[in-house]
C-alpha cells in the first residue's frame, strides 16, 4: 500500500513538473518603459536653460549655483541611458526614471528660484 502511496505521489509530482514546463514562459521583459522622449527633451531644455541663466548671473550665491548647476544635465543624460539600456533590468529601469523626473523638477524649481538669489 505503501509503494502504491509513493508511485502515485511521485506520478502526481512529476506531472505538476511537466504542467509548469508546458506553461509560457513569462515575458522576457517585464520592464517599464522609458521616459518618453518628448518628456526627456523638455526637461534637457528646462535644464539647460537654468544653466545658462544661473551661470550668466553675477551674484555669489549664483556662482556658488552654478558649478552644481553645471552636473544637471549630466545627470540627465546619465538616467536616460540607463533607462534605456537593454543591460537595465526592472529596478534599474524603475530608478533612472524616477531619477530623469526628479532632475527635471530641480532644474524647473531651481529656475524659478534665481529671482531670489538676485537673478
Amino acid at each position: 500500500m505503501r509503494a502504491v502511496l509513493a508511485l502515485t505521489s511521485a506520478l502526481v509530482l512529476a506531472a505538476g513538473c511537466a504542467k509548469k514546463s508546458d506553461e509560457p514562459a513569462p515575458a522576457a521583459d517585464d520592464r517599464p518603459p522609458p521616459v518618453p522622449a518628448a518628456e526627456v527633451q523638455r526637461g534637457k531644455d528646462a535644464c539647460a536653460a537654468y544653466v545658462e541663466k544661473v551661470c550668466a548671473c553675477t551674484t555669489p550665491a549664483a556662482q556658488d549655483a552654478c558649478g552644481l548647476a553645471k552636473a544637471l544635465p549630466d545627470a540627465l543624460q546619465v538616467g536616460v541611458e540607463v533607462a534605456t539600456s537593454p543591460d537595465s533590468d526592472e529596478r534599474a529601469v524603475r530608478h533612472a526614471n524616477d531619477s530623469i523626473r526628479k532632475t527635471i523638477k530641480e532644474c524647473i524649481e531651481q529656475a524659478a528660484r534665481l529671482p531670489s538669489i538676485g537673478c
